[in-house]
């Protein structure tokens, strides 16, 4: 069992493209249909080079210390050359370094959206007997998430914010791999802490490819073996939502979606954070089983009168049974 807990929940639920078909969303936006999602789908998402999580020292010739760390380099930069050759992995970082030996070499990282270049100087690990720069890094990251809809041209919409790392910074990801994620555990969410579902990628069962990620959602292909005809609904703008009753899809077991009933307390359609409804959990059922929504539900579709208008997104974390959502017209605009 795989603990994925990437896409940080504290504010946010922690997966378009030029859509060439799709109708451009207006005031006739009603007209547009797809098919609601509600499965839940395992992210596995390349980072596009190697990203620092962390600083190490390097033993070497009797002085322990990070060359990254004294070049500049931090926590969260991703390193996409060295010596003007592109990194695109953990591999790549390693052998172009240690081939490059002790000489003093240019490192260039994006730092948010700054691209930045440090001079640094690897130095030999007296234990590996390799140079090394003195980081922890990692190529890709993993999550569980929502898939929201998937248009007529087999193009999903996913997660409905951006993807964020331990320290709710944006993360600046490429493309990825999303898997059937069957959901196999849940942790509750309570006052003041955020609860999370707990699942296994099925690897053998492709959902799609993640294609583009952005501050709403993630985007991509559906893969062909995905049926999701018999529910084929009609699109809402904000406009046509209403404070009252309504309901959402979402996987809390299993990999089977469910409908299970909200209420929309509040609509903010000029919102730019993705948070155009305040929701209420109304589910008897599912507040017994997660204590409302946890981490994993992101992207679960909000419908109302049998139409999709949205996508949960956040949680309060001082009352898990309420949270954000972000209006469908949004997601369908990118």
């Amino acid at each position: 069992m795989r603990k994925l807990g990437i896409f940080i929940l504290g504010a946010t639920l922690s997966f378009a493209f030029s859509y060439g078909g799709l109708h451009q969303v207006s005031a006739s936006a009603e007209a547009v249909q797809v098919y609601i999602g509600g499965m839940s789908a395992g992210f596995t998402l390349k980072a596009g080079g190697a990203q620092i999580i962390g600083m190490c020292e390097v033993a070497s010739d009797g002085v322990t210390l990070s060359p990254a760390a004294q070049a500049g380099l931090r926590v969260g930069d991703c390193i996409k050359k060295i010596s003007g050759i592109d990194v695109e992995n953990i591999a790549d970082l390693n052998e172009i370094v240690n081939k490059n030996g002790s000489k003093e070499t240019e490192i260039e990282v994006m730092r948010g959206n700054e691209r930045l270049t440090f001079p640094i100087q690897p130095k030999k690990d007296e234990i590996s007997n390799r140079y090394k720069i003195g980081v922890i890094v990692r190529d890709n990251v993993s999550g569980i998430g929502t898939v929201t809809y998937v248009d007529e041209q087999g193009r999903f919409g996913a997660l409905g914010h951006s993807v964020e790392n331990e320290q709710k910074q944006e993360l600046k990801i490429s493309d990825g791999i999303v898997y059937t994620c069957s959901i196999v555990g849940i942790e509750k969410g309570i006052r003041g802490r955020a609860g999370e579902l707990r699942g296994v990628f099925i690897n053998d069962k492709a959902l799609g490819y993640a294609e583009k990620i952005c501050s709403c959602g993630i985007f991509g292909q559906i893969s062909e073996e995905v049926d999701v005809s018999d529910r084929k609904k009609a699109v809402a703008t904000s406009d046509y939502a209403k404070p009252g009753g309504a309901y959402i899809y979402s996987t809390v077991s299993g990999v089977c979606p469910q409908e299970y009933e909200i209420e929309i307390v509040k609509i903010d359609k000029n919102s730019h954070d993705n948070k155009n409804y305040v929701i209420k959990i109304t589910d008897k059922k599912l507040i017994e089983e997660t204590g409302g929504i946890v981490q994993g539900m992101s992207g679960s579709p909000i419908l109302q009168n049998g139409k999709i208008i949205g996508a949960v997104t956040h949680v309060f974390l001082n009352d898990p049974t309420r949270g954000y959502g972000i209006c469908i017209e949004t997601m369908l605009k990118e």
